[in-house]
């Protein structure tokens, strides 16, 4: 059976009952390119990449630990990073753990690499970057249990830069009586939701100084790059490509095509593995068995997998999980077995 094909199959009752979508592991196909491309540096290399739905998480840096088990320290690592972001906090440890192993790192980011992601790349000697690459800004925004609510009573997040937009137009368009905007913002989003923006907006720029302090020196240089990358940028997301980032002050080099090449091959088949595997058993639920990250190296594939059931409350029109086994797995060679973390 294909991975993405749906199966049902009859069960000793003579009742039909719904065999579960599995992703595809493709171990012996990645393990391949990884090869070709420590031939290529003569250096260690590991991949990180995470789907457009994951989230860099503490738990990763569990698993890179793992696969820093098998390296012998040596001067230089190339890093292959491919993530929507997450925690900045998590990459301030996982460079700190890097940095325990190699003196150099080189971070190769061919696609996306964003947010937290970002910041990771910070940590690095030099970021390799080709045609389709892009950092973004790191401004953080603040999830708070007493945020806005949408149409759909789900919590809203809300952002240091948001805020300030907010309060330059009030101080362009108010009235001349109008003295405090405070009064009237407070009936949309609570006092506390806007000291947890201004605690997460300085959390953001020291964690960017720590990670850029691990290779540069000049006080200067970090804060420039630190506070723009904070606070320049109109949106999260927008696209810093290799030119605007080497303007920054970032130490940017093009990514050499061979390797360019390598890298989205890799890419498409961590797409292929972290497809939907979604099996509907009604239209009120079904089974999630998504892969969600994937860390490798030589020898070891370390990859987070959701196993849960999803059902719809409709008193509270909302997804709930139940049976829920999502775990990592660890594959090596001909092995595969759960790596637990709790």
């Amino acid at each position: 059976m294909k991975w993405f094909e749906r199966s049902l199959k009859e069960s000793e009752n003579g009742t039909s009952e719904i065999r579960l979508l599995e992703p595809p592991v493709l171990y012996e196909q990645t393990q391949k390119i990884i090869r070709k491309i420590e031939d290529f540096y003569q250096s260690d290399f590991i991949a990180y990449w995470g789907s457009n739905s994951s989230s860099m998480s503490t738990s990763d840096v569990i698993v890179l630990n793992e696969i820093l088990k098998k390296k012998k320290q040596n001067g230089q690592l190339f890093l292959f990073v491919k993530s929507p972001g997450g925690s900045g906090k998590v990459a301030l440890r996982m460079i700190h753990l890097l940095r325990s192993f190699y003196k150099r790192i080189v971070v190769l980011a061919p696609v996306e690499c964003a947010s937290a992601a970002t910041m990771l790349a910070l940590g690095a000697d030099v970021i390799k970057m080709g045609p389709l690459s892009y950092l973004t800004a790191i401004d953080t925004s603040v999830t708070h249990d007493l945020s806005p609510v949408d149409a759909d009573d789900d919590l809203v997040s809300v952002s240091q830069n948001e805020l300030d937009r907010v309060l330059k137009l009030w101080n362009v368009e108010r009235r001349e009586k109008e003295q405090n905007p405070y009064k009237d913002l407070y009936k949309y989003i609570h006092p506390l939701v806007f000291g947890a923006v201004d605690r997460a907006s300085s959390l953001s720029i020291k964690l960017t100084n720590e990670i850029l302090g691990y290779h540069m020196e000049d006080e200067e240089k970090i804060n420039s790059i630190s506070n723009h990358l904070n606070a320049e940028y109109p949106a999260h997301g927008y696209p810093i490509t290799a030119r605007e980032a080497a303007a920054l002050g970032l130490n940017i080099e093009t990514l050499e095509e061979e390797i360019h090449e390598h890298l989205i091959e890799l890419n498409n088949l961590y797409s292929e593995m972290a497809q939907r595997a979604y099996t509907d058993y009604d239209e009120y639920r079904y089974h999630d068995n998504q892969i969600m990250a994937i860390l490798e190296s030589e020898d070891r594939q370390i990859f987070y997998q959701r196993n849960k059931d999803m059902i719809w409350r409709k008193e509270d029109k909302q997804w709930i999980s139940a049976n829920d086994q999502s775990s990592w797995i660890k594959v090596e060679k001909d092995q595969k077995r759960p790596f637990y973390i709790r």
